[in-house]
């Protein structure tokens, strides 16, 4: 386990996978799950699959999370409490295609706030790796008709996954603050809970309003695949990706979320794959491999 976790480039590849297939889960489901509750039982089912794995470390460390218990706070608040949950509420009433382009924009989110908050600079090469990942992304968007672009219909869901975007961008850029000390298990275990226990006074609030969980089959199967894959795997990925690749070069494989949304499409909705899949496909593969020169923080 520790080999893959010393691929940062494999990791945040697997995270664009699992966050793929949370979007496309997400919107199937919609009508049928509330978006708190979803989120909520998300962040609980994570956290009861690592905990027991992470518990020691973070007794252990527990001097360490208490020095820095407000900062790991936010953390938690932004990276499981707000960005799920935003994007939840988005796809109630946007599209999956809408979702998937907004989100595009976090690589350059977060190299906008790493310069705002941290004055780090912005390379030309990095400028030049957004650009043609951010293309191909509209090319396989668009499906290769520009003014499908302009033609979107953008709805107030748009706004909710905007939002998800600034605050995953603004997560991704605050991971500095997590102490070099403090180990992954632990780290991940901490905010998982503190993430969940925030989330608990909206689901109960949402409840209140008559949007109760349908324990079905269906129900169920959506919140094991959401617990396990884009959450409990998918941060313990990310959280390492950045830590080793930084921020900003970690940011450019969200441009992988389209692309694999788009193989997902075609094999559980029947979908058929068009030519601007192969050029979207390449030009997203060339913006990351430019990532891959940069010298290792």
């Amino acid at each position: 386990m520790y080999g893959v976790l010393d691929r940062p480039r494999l990791l945040l590849t697997l995270c664009a996978l699992f966050w793929a297939g949370n979007f496309v889960l997400a919107r199937a489901m919609h009508e049928a799950l509330p978006p708190i509750g979803l989120a909520f039982w998300r962040w609980v089912g994570a956290s009861l699959l690592v905990l027991p794995f992470v518990w020691r470390p973070m007794w252990r460390q527990r001097e360490v999370i208490g020095r820095h218990f407000w900062r790991l706070s936010v953390l938690a608040l932004l990276g499981v409490s707000g960005f799920n949950t935003l994007v939840y509420l988005g796809l109630q009433t946007t599209t999956a295609t809408n979702s998937v382009l907004i989100q595009s924009t976090m690589p350059v989110q977060i190299l906008l706030l790493n310069g705002l908050l941290f004055a780090a600079p912005v390379r030309r090469r990095e400028l030049v790796s957004i650009g043609l990942s951010l293309l191909g992304v509209l090319v396989i968007i668009t499906r290769g008709q520009p003014h499908l672009l302009a033609e979107a219909d953008w709805k107030v869901g748009d706004l909710w996954v905007l939002g998800a975007a600034l605050v995953w961008a603004l997560y991704s850029v605050l991971l500095r603050w997590r102490p070099a000390e403090l180990l992954p298990g632990a780290f991940l275990g901490f905010t998982l809970v503190v993430g969940s226990v925030a989330l608990w006074p909206l689901y109960l609030f949402e409840q209140a309003l008559g949007q109760s969980m349908p324990w079905n089959s269906a129900a169920i199967a959506t919140v094991i695949y959401v617990a396990v894959f884009p959450s409990a795997l998918a941060y313990l990925f990310w959280n390492r990706g950045v830590a080793l690749l930084g921020p900003a070069a970690a940011g450019h494989f969200i441009h992988l979320m389209p692309l694999f949304g788009s193989l997902m499409a075609v094999t559980f909705l029947g979908e058929r794959l068009g030519w601007y899949h192969g050029v979207g496909a390449v030009l997203v593969a060339v913006g990351i491999g430019l990532t891959w020169r940069r010298r290792l923080p």
